[in-house]
């Protein structure tokens, strides 16, 4: 079935995150002191989201696994920087209440959530990427997914790195002008610059320009590493080296970065709903964590006509 509107694909994590460590605490708080920072905000960036791009469905992806032990099996050192001493992801000891309280109202709203065992919510944003009918909009600070960009589908990233009102809305030429390489190989880049935030070492000495370069040169990881093996394929000494130096790492590390995209979901109805699904819940809610103003502005916003 095809759509005018957009579907929006929401990183709740990143949004949340984002929301936690951009509005002070001291500044949203319930009644009894429990900061509700990280709501207010994720809330307000759903409202204007919602306001300017004028979805008609939208779906907001969970994080059921931060680190999932298939990625981890791959590649020891991913992520294992956000590790705590206890286990678990090192998470703010104030915005971990705060993600109940994000899914009681998405509840309340209308509005699904979903996550899957095993996998990251940019697993379960590039099943639904290539899963629900486009336009696609996928929302997220995170750099992984622009490898989910795609002109035909069309999937958009709309970049969340300088904040929601300053969205970076990249289709693939957008992708090719910030990086030098097309959206679908952009593991493969990320894999030979690496990514210090995910653990990801990358080859020693290759940082973007080389790794646009070589992708530009020989289309891809694959065609990089048959082209170590043949004499006449003109590398530089140095950068041969580098390269089949870091062979077994390079063996693996695009698995590790590569969105899943066959995470198995439940049935959805990403339809984005007009009106509150529960009213007198969200009321209470929005009473009860001082949110009232966050919610009437969602709730202004979906109530706008998006034809």
């Amino acid at each position: 079935m095809a759509h005018r509107r957009p579907i929006l694909l929401i990183d709740s994590p990143s949004l949340y995150f984002r929301a936690y460590f951009g509005i002070p605490e001291s500044a949203a708080k319930t009644a009894d002191g429990q900061p509700v920072n990280a709501v207010r905000g994720f809330l307000d960036m759903l409202a204007q989201l919602v306001r300017t791009r004028r979805p008609d469905r939208m779906i907001c992806a969970l994080d059921h696994d931060w680190r999932p032990a298939w990625r981890v099996e791959l590649l020891p050192s991913y992520k294992a920087h956000r590790v705590a001493p206890e286990g678990g992801e090192v998470v703010p000891d104030t915005l971990s209440p705060q993600v109940p309280m994000i899914l009681e109202v998405l509840d309340a709203l209308g509005v699904p959530a979903v996550g899957a065992t095993g996998y990251e919510a940019d697993d379960v944003l590039g099943t639904l990427s290539v899963t629900q009918p486009g336009p696609v909009e996928v929302v997220s600070g995170d750099r992984d997914l622009f490898q989910l960009v795609d002109d035909a589908h069309p999937t958009r990233l709309l970049y969340v790195g300088r904040g929601v009102a300053k969205l970076d809305d990249c289709d693939d030429a957008a992708v090719r002008a910030r990086y030098g390489v097309p959206a679908d190989r952009y593991a493969d880049f990320a894999a030979l610059r690496g990514d210090p935030s995910d653990g990801l070492p990358g080859v020693p000495g290759v940082g973007e320009k080389t790794a646009a370069r070589l992708i530009e040169r020989y289309g891809g990881l694959d065609g990089i590493l048959a082209a170590l093996d043949d004499p006449a394929s003109g590398f530089a000494p140095g950068l041969r080296g580098k390269l089949d130096g870091a062979r077994d790492y390079l063996a693996v590390a695009p698995k590790v970065v590569r969105v899943a995209t066959d995470v198995p979901l439940p049935e959805l109805d990403p339809a984005l709903p007009t009106s509150p699904a529960d009213p007198d819940r969200l009321l209470e809610l929005a009473q009860r964590w001082n949110l009232a103003g966050s919610c009437r502005r969602l709730v202004d916003a979906l109530a706008t006509p998006r034809t």
